[in-house]
């Protein structure tokens, strides 16, 4: 288990001996046996029903002027709140909220008026290193930007930005913004002049759009801005170091950064004396979609990156850092054991959401990328053969866009050589692969039921299908 409890110790050596010998396989197997938390449907479905009460009253304020269309975005809203709590994204794990909610109140006590603000923040079991005010008093916490942090005080700041996101309204702002501006004499204008007009409607319609989308990436700018100023006067006021401010979005502007040498790690995985690994599988394909094709416009990969405009960020901040002067500055004000224990399960839960979610590829790779700190790790040794198998059924049945992402300039590079190692293995080679694969780890975790039930169906594939074994 992940950070298992504390085991009694053996009474007697001979004892400790005979239990040790007969339980040997069985006991490293559980070693390495994380249990997802089962999701409360019944707590989700009404902490979903509170948003919806909330959503329901925000309806009650809108202006009467453009009312349609302010409806419209409110309710775009409201079904993403909404799709978080029906795909169990959120965490509900009770340990884990304890903690998050400890944090909140640390930043709560410390600044008064927060005490009778209603907002309330969750874990979101997301791999995506991120965290967002999503409109009806929730704020998400991604497990994939928790994982990585270096301590508390960089979670608090995060929270603190969220919760500035929060009190200065700014996606209310940004729908009030755009209702205005799409009904703007002059957009109006140009909406009839493309309806007019006879050839390429499609193409002037997504310039408009374009040109409406990046005017709203760059208000949003500066409402990350503004809202890294007011988060830092909230941490100043906590007994957490408000340096972590910095430290954060330093963490943030190489976040997206690759961790998984894909190159060096499919040939280490897959590789064996009976089914050599090919240079072939991992050959990219050239021509108009092929060939991983970069961004070159620097300030659209900017813009796609997580957290864009870090340094800037970073710069404008310094100023307000420097001239804090705490009684207290800690890393931690919790168990930093905790922290660290929430760290560790955090990176097998998103693993295994992204598994859920059918976004297999995206799991596969999560749990090569944690395969390399622990080998023989006894959940994702079978995770990546179910994976497999999951693979293999998806392309059987001509369903593997489904589960499958394709080579894409938005990708970094190592994930794209991944997505294109399973784009060019046929049916047969992910059978052939994984069965060789999951006998390097048989009859060691036949013990571990997901290890076996990985193996017994890769078995089944093999001698139904007729897939070769070299």
């Amino acid at each position: 288990m992940i950070a298992p409890e504390p085991r009694p110790k053996a009474v007697g050596r001979l004892f400790f001996i005979c239990v040790f010998m007969f339980f040997v396989p069985a006991v490293r197997a559980q070693e390495y046996d994380f249990l997802p938390v089962a999701e409360d449907i019944s707590l989700l479905t009404t902490l979903s029903g509170k948003c919806q009460q909330r959503y329901k009253d925000e309806l009650d304020k809108l202006p009467s002027k453009n009312k349609k269309d302010f409806l419209e975005a409110y309710a775009q809203r409201w079904e993403n709140v909404k799709e978080k709590f029906d795909k169990q994204e959120i965490y509900t794990s009770a340990f884990a909220q304890k903690y998050l909610d400890g944090l909140v109140a640390e930043i709560r006590s410390a600044n008064p008026m927060l005490r009778d603000r209603s907002f309330t923040c969750y874990f979101s079991r997301s791999d995506i290193p991120n965290a967002s005010y999503i409109g009806e008093g929730v704020i998400l916490f991604n497990m994939g930007l928790f994982h990585r942090l270096g301590n508390e005080s960089q979670a608090a700041f995060v929270l603190c930005h969220e919760i500035a996101h929060f009190l200065l309204q700014h996606t209310e702002n940004s729908i009030d913004k755009y209702v205005t501006t799409i009904n703007s004499p002059e957009v109006q204008a140009e909406l009839r002049k493309i309806k007019g007009s006879e050839y390429r409607k499609n193409e002037q319609l997504q310039r408009l759009v374009k040109g409406l989308t990046f005017g709203s990436r760059r208000h949003s700018r500066d409402h990350e801005s503004e809202a890294d100023s007011v988060g830092v006067e909230l941490l100043r006021n906590t007994r957490y170091d408000v340096a972590g401010a910095l430290s954060a979005l330093a963490l943030l502007d190489v976040i997206d950064t690759d961790t998984l040498n894909t190159l060096a790690c499919l040939p280490n995985v897959f590789d064996s004396k009976e089914f050599p690994f090919q240079k072939k599988w991992i050959a990219r394909e050239e021509g108009l979609l092929g060939g991983h094709a970069h961004i070159k416009d620097l300030e659209m990969a900017d813009s796609l990156k997580t957290h864009p405009a870090c340094q800037q960020r970073i710069r404008l901040l310094i100023p307000l850092v420097n001239r804090s002067h705490q009684p207290v500055a800690l890393k931690f004000v919790s168990d930093s054991s905790t922290f660290v224990r929430l760290q560790g399960v955090f990176r097998y839960e998103a693993i295994e959401y992204a598994y859920v979610m059918d976004n297999y590829t995206r799991s596969l790779f999560l749990s090569l990328e944690l395969l390399q700190a622990k080998p023989g790790d006894g959940y994702l040794v079978a995770h990546v053969g179910k994976v497999l198998n999951g693979l293999y059924s998806a392309q059987k049945s001509h369903t593997l866009s489904k589960v499958a992402a394709f080579p894409a300039p938005q990708y970094p590079p190592n994930y794209n050589l991944l997505l294109q190692f399973i784009q060019n293995l046929y049916l047969e080679d992910i059978a052939a692969i994984n069965c060789h694969y999951l006998k390097k780890y048989h009859p060691a975790m036949d013990r571990y039921p997901p290890f076996k039930e990985a193996y017994e169906k890769n078995q089944k594939i093999i001698q139904q299908d007729g897939a070769a074994q070299k």
